[in-house]
């Protein structure tokens, strides 16, 4: 039987191809294991989202295995990989873990991600020759931020990359802002809210009007499953870590 012709849409360019290959950012939630026994994550995976039922529904996860890459066992991620579906989470890939981890996971078609680089040693300082002109002190130029002053609907998403976030207009409940710097929000941040997603423990997330669904800094989440207190709720608030505790301060004393 002959195959049907395919319909090429009008809007596409004679010559245009069918497929790109182009490179995105995307946010993923990070599951650190800490123990191998997939029933075990089942349990403390059901505990964690029963106090936000369908808040991470079809989300896409990635599995950090630093926590057991010492060990000398290998999870089992076809199991793994079932668990997360009944969840209504995907897995993305892994990071971390020992050689034999990452082959399995490999083999078990599990995308894998680099580990989180370590800064380098900086090398020792070179006495400059006493013949050369000295080149002039490099100028630091102030990182531009981002700006968005319209409404951030529900289903939304705003990344500000490698830049701070500012919002002059609400943030709908189901809307999701991100940046890899600060975040500032001058209206009501009704959304989630992730600063410093590329590991600036430094970042802080300032909102004019805090009623944010979640809040992350740098990997640390907290969701906002009760309502804050009366002298957070609705107030100008800033969320901010302290070691690995996000905490939620006021901004007005």
């Amino acid at each position: 039987m002959q195959a049907p012709d395919v319909v090429r849409p009008e809007r596409q360019e004679a010559g245009e191809p069918d497929l790109e290959i182009r490179s995105a950012s995307f946010t993923l939630i990070v599951l650190r294991l800490h123990h191998p026994d997939v029933s075990m994550l089942a349990r403390q995976l059901d505990a964690q989202l029963a106090r936000a039922p369908g808040f991470f529904s079809n989300d896409a996860v990635v599995f950090d295995l630093q926590g057991i890459a010492a060990l000398d066992v290998v999870p089992d991620f076809s199991a793994l990989a079932a668990m997360t579906r009944a969840h209504n989470l995907f897995i993305a890939g892994v990071s971390g873990g020992s050689g034999a981890q990452l082959s399995a996971a490999h083999q078990a078609g599990f995308g894998v991600f680099p580990s989180p680089s370590k800064p380098s040693k900086p090398s020792p300082p070179q006495s400059p020759r006493s013949d050369a002109p000295s080149a002039p002190a490099p100028v630091a130029l102030p990182r531009k931020a981002k700006i968005i002053d319209k409404p951030v609907r529900t289903g939304q998403q705003i990344y500000a990359e490698g830049s701070d976030l500012i919002l002059t207009a609400l943030v709908s409940p189901g809307a999701e802002v991100i940046a890899d710097g600060n975040i500032h929000a001058y209206a009501p941040l009704r959304g989630r809210a992730l600063a410093g997603v590329k590991g600036d423990t430094q970042a802080r997330i300032f909102a004019q009007c805090m009623e944010a669904e979640l809040l992350a800094i740098a990997g640390c989440y907290r969701l906002m499953e009760d309502k804050l207190p009366d002298h957070l709720c609705g107030k100008p608030a800033q969320a901010l870590l302290r070691g690995t505790q996000l905490l939620i301060e006021p901004l007005i004393s």
